[in-house]
């Protein structure tokens, strides 16, 4: 009987013989490609999310826009004052006909800034302005989302 071919009478003996797991350079290499596929997708995601930011705050503002038009059929003018936004959650005391709530609340824009409200409005002055101060949160820089369209 050839020692070379005969099978061991114990599998776990031919086991410890045989090499296991993966190299330092296997594991680099794996390590370097899955680097170089993260620097290329990041940034393409880390874009969309701004992007999804603003298209939030689009919709929000659409929103209010909704419940605005719903509070001055019910009342017959728009919120006004330092009240402004909150007259859509809780009836102001000289509101007649407010048939609210038309809000359960008033968000802060995505970006945790609160909306800025003004009636009558700068832009709009038969009803009101309506605006988030967008990412750099400040007012009236070119990244403001408006209730108006801005010319350039």
């Amino acid at each position: 009987m050839n020692i070379r071919n005969a099978t061991p009478l114990n599998p776990q003996l031919s086991t410890l013989n045989s090499p296991r797991g993966f190299t330092l350079i296997e594991l680099l290499l794996v390590l370097v490609i899955l680097g170089i596929l993260a620097a290329i997708v990041v940034p393409k995601f880390s874009g969309r999310t701004e992007q999804a930011r603003v298209a939030a705050a689009q919709t929000q503002v659409a929103g209010f826009r909704t419940a605005l038009d719903a509070f001055e059929v019910d009342t017959g003018g728009y919120p006004k004052g330092s009240a402004g936004l909150q007259d859509l959650v809780q009836q102001p005391r000289d509101a007649q006909g407010w048939k609210g709530p038309y809000m359960n609340e008033i968000p802060m824009d995505p970006w945790q800034h609160p909306y800025v409200y003004v009636c009558p409005g700068r832009n709009n002055p038969s009803s009101y302005d309506l605006y988030s101060l967008g990412p750099d949160g400040q007012e009236g820089t070119e990244d403001d989302i408006t209730n108006w369209s801005k010319t350039k």
